[in-house]
């Protein structure tokens, strides 16, 4: 029970620094990423905040996962309520103007990706599954099995972004580079941290509550 309950800890912390990595691609502007050109493009017309937004989309990816019978942690469920909330949070504290640079922004967004990718390092160790978006790729790549895993994301991103767009979300250059280059970010600092994410066993809502429940005191019954 120790072991999960310090999983939630680190979840909790793991997507705060992950936040703070989406917080600076968004300072950047130059662009933002699919999922979070559409989270901004919905605040655009909505009365909610990009937090907000982008809690609301990832409920309904949750939702979308659950249909699909995705394995599904309280990791999953504790990213979809906190990490665009996190986010927007960053967003609100910041007293600087939005970065006004190209070159500057390139960098600040580069630097976002080493945030991110420590953030979901962090996040991922406590084994509890990973974020709805990523469960929902999974789910897809095993109904379309012919097509690689990469082009099942490349087509999904593709999705997202295009109803980003539509809704007024940014795009720009930093779009292009978030697209080809936080996973090769992310690459680059597991190889340096010496972390796996293949390695890890996650378990799902359902085996983490079992355990719980077999740790929880039992109460003999009033005799009467």
């Amino acid at each position: 029970m120790k072991k999960i309950i310090t999983g939630w800890i680190r979840i909790v912390c793991g997507l705060f620094i992950f936040a703070f990595g989406v917080h600076l691609t968004i300072f950047a502007n130059i662009g933002l990423a699919p999922w979070d050109c559409l989270g901004m493009g919905l605040s655009y017309h909505t009365p909610l905040n990009y937090g907000l937004s982008m809690t609301l989309i990832a409920i309904t990816v949750l939702g979308i996962d659950l249909l699909m019978k995705e394995k599904i942690g309280y990791g999953t469920i504790i990213d979809a309520l906190l990490t665009g909330n996190f986010v927007q949070l960053f967003n609100s504290i910041n007293p600087l103007p939005l970065n006004e640079n190209l070159w500057a922004g390139i960098i600040i967004m580069l630097t976002g990706f080493v945030f991110m990718a420590l953030g979901m390092a962090v996040y991922m160790k406590s084994e509890q599954c990973c974020g709805p978006r990523d469960a929902l790729l999974v789910g897809l790549g095993k109904r379309m099995p012919k097509i690689p895993i990469g082009v099942v994301e490349i087509i999904l991103w593709a999705v997202v972004l295009v109803a980003g767009w539509l809704l007024g979300g940014p795009v720009g250059i930093g779009t292009v580079i978030s697209t080809f280059g936080a996973g090769a970010v992310m690459h680059v600092v597991y190889s340096f941290i010496r972390f796996e994410p293949r390695d890890l066993k996650h378990r799902d809502v359902i085996e983490v509550t079992k355990v719980l429940s077999s740790t929880l005191p039992s109460f003999p019954g009033k005799r009467r």
